[in-house]
């Protein structure tokens, strides 16, 4: 191929060329006289920017607390809650429980008006989560180990006002059976609860 104007081999070889020191001269009035090529911009390096990885929204598993649920005595009618501790039985000892029915009968309620509730099986369970489910409106608690968790100081044999619950923490029944004055204070209190 013959090339008539030098600065077109530019154009046409990609390679770089070079003179021979002896040629140059030949060819510097060319470049003068020539016109210059069009600015081609070279080609910047391509810069690759890491492309983020795309966000994969996990579905954060919602916790659901297991509803608590308990095993008692009655069928809680009228929200009396009663609290024992009894830890080899399920949930009051035989005797301990004629006595309690002949008490309610004092006071016109029957087994199915109240829930008995042997905190021996229950050790784990707080005061907030055993009035959420029994909903009482009064409380006994019969023994210092029928005392669930979170509960506040309570005196006693001297009814007080608990949440807006009506409670009364006195003797258990191991202690009043044997002790006439136990179950006279006993009975005194549990008239107005």
């Amino acid at each position: 191929m013959k090339v008539e104007n030098p600065a077109a081999l530019q154009y046409l070889l990609q390679d770089e060329l070079y003179l021979l020191g002896t040629e140059k001269p030949l060819y510097e009035h060319l470049q003068k006289s020539s016109p210059e090529p069009a600015n081609i911009p070279s080609p910047e390096p391509e810069v690759k920017t890491p492309t983020p990885a795309p966000v994969i929204e996990q579905a954060v598993p919602e916790v659901k607390t297991q509803p608590v649920n308990f095993n008692y005595l009655g069928k809680n009618l009228k929200n009396f809650l009663i609290l024992v501790h009894y830890p080899d039985l399920e949930f009051i000892a035989e005797a301990h429980l004629t006595a309690l029915q002949n008490i309610l009968k004092r006071k016109e309620l029957e087994l199915h008006d109240i829930a008995i509730l042997n905190m021996a099986s229950h050790s784990n369970s707080n005061f907030a989560e055993i009035t959420g489910f029994f909903k009482p409106t009064r409380l006994l608690l019969l023994g210092k180990t029928a005392m669930p968790q979170g509960i506040a100081s309570l005196p006693m044999n001297i009814p007080k006002a608990l949440d807006g619950l009506n409670t009364l923490y006195s003797f258990a029944f191991d202690e009043m059976m044997n002790s006439v004055d136990n179950k006279k204070a006993f009975w005194e209190q549990m008239k107005t609860l």
